[in-house]
């Protein structure tokens, strides 16, 4: 009996150690879901956008969906979630534009045409790359807003820690990847394992810059209270909008970025964005 026991107890171990491995060593493919559709502004019917490529400074080509600002209107530096490619947020960019808001959309490394492979400091020196692409345009930073949704939350509030732009708006963030990714792995130590870590709560302090946070308060994907922590470890001017029972998907609803849009119009200098 004795024996059998142990035989069940190194097969439970060997089984839980062989999940272990197998999740740190495909831990990005649990982390990223790039897409390529293929379709462009053109196809999509987007009028005014451009499609552009950015070189970053490791090296990778980032290809990019670039519209113009109307005179004396802000750009915005648009960082997407984890799923999908630009071409699922052309509706966003149609409203945007339709505001006259320039906006430069951001296809991260190994997102749809862009070149490379995930990780978090490469998305990070793609949004390095795509604010220098914007200032070397000739657009000032104190035009330049900041929007990240979800994963891309993470991307915008590391950015606009170490560049300068107005404003920021961020939509489901979280207050460190890792966190969310430990509730939902609660059975695995993710603190140890995970290497994407992404977190927010270590430089959201140092964001002198108004601040919009919006989140469902049903969002089972990054829970609301990810949002509190890090808005509450932020700095004045901020303002939360908590959305009464919406979950996730929140963050493609027009009501969303028009809040966003609302809020850029209330904080930027009357030269910049005029209401």
């Amino acid at each position: 009996m004795k024996g059998a026991l142990r035989l069940i107890l190194y097969v439970l171990v060997g089984g839980y150690v062989t999940v272990m491995l197998a999740m740190f060593t495909f831990q990005r493919n649990l982390q990223y879901f790039p897409r390529d559709s293929g379709l462009t502004p053109a196809i999509l019917g987007l009028r005014g956008v451009e499609e552009i490529t950015i070189r970053t400074g490791d090296g990778e080509n980032i290809v990019a969906w670039f519209a113009a600002a109307k005179p004396d209107q802000p750009t915005i530096l648009f960082f997407q979630g984890n799923g999908g490619d630009l071409a699922d947020r052309h509706q966003r960019m149609r409203y945007y534009q339709s505001q006259g808001f320039g906006a430069l959309f951001v296809s991260y490394r190994g997102y749809g045409k862009s070149s490379g492979s995930m990780s978090e400091r490469g998305l990070i020196n793609d949004a390095v790359a795509s604010h220098a692409w914007l200032v070397a345009k000739g657009i000032a930073p104190e035009s330049i807003v900041v929007v990240g949704e979800s994963l891309g939350t993470g991307v915008a509030v590391q950015l606009a820690a170490q560049r300068p732009v107005a404003a920021v708006a961020l939509e489901a963030p979280y207050a460190a990847a890792v966190d969310v990714a430990a509730r939902h792995y609660w059975w695995l130590p993710v603190r140890l394992l995970m290497k994407d870590t992404f977190r927010s709560r270590d430089f959201i302090g140092k964001l002198k810059i108004p601040l919009l946070v919006q989140h469902g308060d049903r969002d089972g994907i990054i829970p609301v209270d990810q949002g509190r922590v890090l808005y509450a470890a932020a700095n004045e001017p901020k303002e939360l909008v908590i959305l009464p029972g919406e979950g996730h998907d929140v963050i493609f609803s027009e009501a969303v970025w028009q809040r966003e849009v609302a809020f850029f119009r209330q904080h930027l200098q009357p030269s910049n964005a005029p209401q």
